[in-house]
């Protein structure tokens, strides 16, 4: 059952606000979820967790040191993991909840209970995954992926960590031969993980065999003391994710057995002999399954930061619109409307682009089982590219939401600094964007070239060399703009390629005329990636099953989200002809007549996401409204504010005042 709250409980602006909401706030809550069952058992893990005072932080984290920040981060953490395996809840049930947000600045098990785990699951053998799996699960083992390394990030191939097969102790020998090849980043490595999935170039019988993953322990099971040839620690404060361990790793001649190779593509048998996976990119399920959990995750939070800006700003009154007329709200202004309100649009469109693709990767995955592996490039380009514009427009939308909140937005207890540092790491880790974005654009230059040969090319990239539809529809309806994001995003990859080919036919070598049209490479990259997450947001919200309300308010989002992209990219669109100037005006005027239609909506919608205030952990975005009286109470909790008189004044302060300078 959903938790009744009463109106009168809210200050009079969000009563006000609640009142004209056309839709019905808990059906498209459950469409936010991914079903009615899913949204009743979120619920009821959240309240189990957040009815526990065990979770409750006595001192606010951001007074803490950095070592006490992390000791109450494990206290929680496994305190919460008991809890979990005491009610018998599942990670990927936790998974579908907000009850990360107890954890305030990072979880030492993040890695541990996502890339560790999965790792496992789709790289181990089923021989390794008896011997290791059920350990993780049963946190036996606490582990975490070690690929980064402080020289190389996303460029696997120049990572510099060896793995050197002894045939005659049927051991490898993990070194780290320089500095830069010390792994670097892994969250959970510095002071909790005891193992870790340890990516290192493979070489046997005098050849390399570029990175594969191995099973590594790091650290005595009982005594939790680092093995002999194995040095790590923690590399200190970060940006956020400070109660997150992120931590170094060198190998010094450190032996482990031929058979913590992970043997489930490729595989290294007694005497030496190397066995090749049926395809070179086997390996990067893990990275799949991470970058579209990541978008997931972006969405999560910027859902959280549009909830409180939006609360925000309907009890924030703020100058005259009219001049002697009382303050109004700043939701009344259009600036402030046009800073949430395709924010908010674009939570849908990461949530419902990501779940295309993770659909896609369980068909990929089932075919692979079956030998089929024609997909599997597509699904790696489709999770590069959401990965990138997720953890773009997340980080872009937070930050403006943070800023559409004045100066208390700045405020740790507003809780918008913490999901921005929270976020924008999402744009170099697991793949660093303009990698990701290189990588995509590489695949459409091949697709490209493919199409006009006459060679088969896979579903998403198709529309690069085929005859653009004609529709009936008018010229300015969604599916029109559709095919105006195709046609651009096609003309861009054409006149790139040309570009890049006339450089390599005149005689320049063919990468660094691939690095003289990166800059273009990145937008047909970008523009074709923002035209899938259009075309995903549109046929979703075609397709869903709704009452009229709830199909209404999201054609709207829907509408506003096309416009609002095709504005900041309109040269795309007038160099392909696509749409002229009248058309790019007529659509401008419109954005500002949907920013006025679904402002009365804009505090329901926030209400749909249907975050419990422990969770959401905000002064300013609580479901009451009570701004005001949370940031004061807050302020009280400053250990500053124990004494009258600090000890600053004695030792530093009143010396100087009586000096007499």
């Amino acid at each position: 059952m959903t938790e009744k709250k009463d109106l009168q409980d809210c200050v009079e602006e969000l009563r006000w606000e609640r009142a004209q909401c056309s839709f019905d706030v808990e059906e498209l809550t459950n469409i936010f979820d991914g079903g009615k069952e899913v949204t009743a058992r979120r619920r009821k893990i959240e309240h189990l967790i957040c009815s526990d005072p065990a979770f409750k932080d006595e001192v606010p984290p951001e007074y803490l040191s950095h070592e006490d920040l992390y000791t109450n981060e494990v206290r929680k953490v496994t305190h919460l993991v008991r809890k979990l395996e005491e009610h018998n809840i599942s990670p990927r049930e936790a998974n579908t909840t907000q009850i990360s947000s107890m954890l305030k600045d990072g979880n030492p098990f993040g890695v541990h209970l996502s890339m560790f785990s999965n790792a496992l699951t789709s790289l181990a053998s089923p021989e390794q995954q008896q011997q290791w799996l059920h350990l993780a699960e049963k946190n036996r083992i606490i582990g975490t992926y070690a690929q980064t390394e402080m020289g190389h990030g996303t460029f696997l191939r120049g990572l510099e960590t060896t793995a050197t097969y002894d045939p005659d102790t049927k051991e490898f020998v993990l070194h780290s031969p320089t500095i830069t090849s010390t792994k670097w980043w892994p969250g959970g490595l510095g002071k909790t993980s005891n193992t870790a999935i340890v990516m290192a170039q493979l070489y046997t019988q005098g050849k390399c065999h570029g990175p594969h993953p191995f099973f590594v322990q790091l650290r005595d099971y009982d005594t939790h003391r680092s093995l002999p040839g194995i040095i790590l620690g923690e590399i200190g404060p970060r940006l956020g994710i400070n109660s997150q361990d992120n931590g170094y790793l060198r190998f010094d001649h450190c032996r482990i057995p031929r058979t913590n190779l992970l043997m489930r593509h490729s595989q290294v048998l007694e005497d030496g002999s190397y066995i090749k996976p049926i395809h070179n990119k086997l390996s990067y399920g893990t990275m799949v399954w991470t970058r579209v959990a990541i978008a997931y995750g972006c969405s999560k939070k910027l859902a959280c930061a549009v909830t409180i800006a939006t609360r925000y700003s309907a009890v924030r009154h703020q100058s005259e619109l009219v001049p002697g007329k009382p303050e109004p709200q700043i939701l009344e202004y259009q600036t402030q409307q046009y800073k949430l309100l395709p924010h908010l649009a674009s939570v849908f469109a990461i949530l419902f682009s990501a779940s295309s693709v993770i659909r896609m990767q369980r068909q990929v995955a089932a075919d692979i089982s079956k030998g089929n592996v024609e997909f599997l490039p597509e699904l790696h380009i489709l999770s590069c590219a959401i990965k990138a514009l997720s953890a773009q427009d997340s980080t872009q939308g937070i930050e403006t939401c943070r800023l559409a909140c004045g100066g208390h937005g700045y405020i740790a207890s507003s809780r918008l600094p913490s999901l921005y540092t929270s976020t924008t790491c999402t744009i170099t880790y697991e793949g660093e964007n303009t990698v990701l974005l290189l990588q995509v654009a590489r695949y459409l230059m091949k697709s490209y070239r493919a199409g006009l040969e006459g060679s088969p090319v896979l579903p998403s990239v198709q529309y690069l060399t085929a005859s653009p539809v004609m529709h009936h529809s008018p010229p300015l309806s969604n599916q029109a703009l559709i095919e105006a994001f195709k046609i651009s995003s096609a003309n861009l990859v054409k006149e790139t390629e040309s570009r890049l080919y006339r450089r390599f036919n005149s005689g320049q070598n063919f990468h660094h005329a691939w690095n003289c049209c990166s800059v273009a490479l990145v937008r047909c990259a970008e523009l074709h990636s923002r035209y899938y997450m259009c075309e995903k947001f549109l046929s979703t919200v075609e397709s869903i099953i709704a009452s009229a309300g709830v199909k209404s308010v999201l054609q709207n989002l829907c509408r506003l989200y096309l416009i609002h992209h095709i504005i900041l990219n309109q040269g795309h669109f007038l160099r392909s002809g696509t749409l002229s100037a009248a058309n790019l005006s007529a659509l401008e005027e419109e954005m500002c007549e949907l920013l006025t239609r679904l402002r009365p909506q804009a505090v329901p919608l926030v209400d749909a996401f249907d975050f419990r205030d422990e969770l959401l952990g905000s002064t300013l975005g609580a479901w009451d409204g009570r701004v005001y009286e949370r940031l004061y109470e807050e302020a009280q909790k400053s250990p500053l504010n124990k004494t009258d008189v600090s000890k600053a004044y004695h030792k530093y302060l009143r010396p100087l005042m009586k000096s007499n300078l």
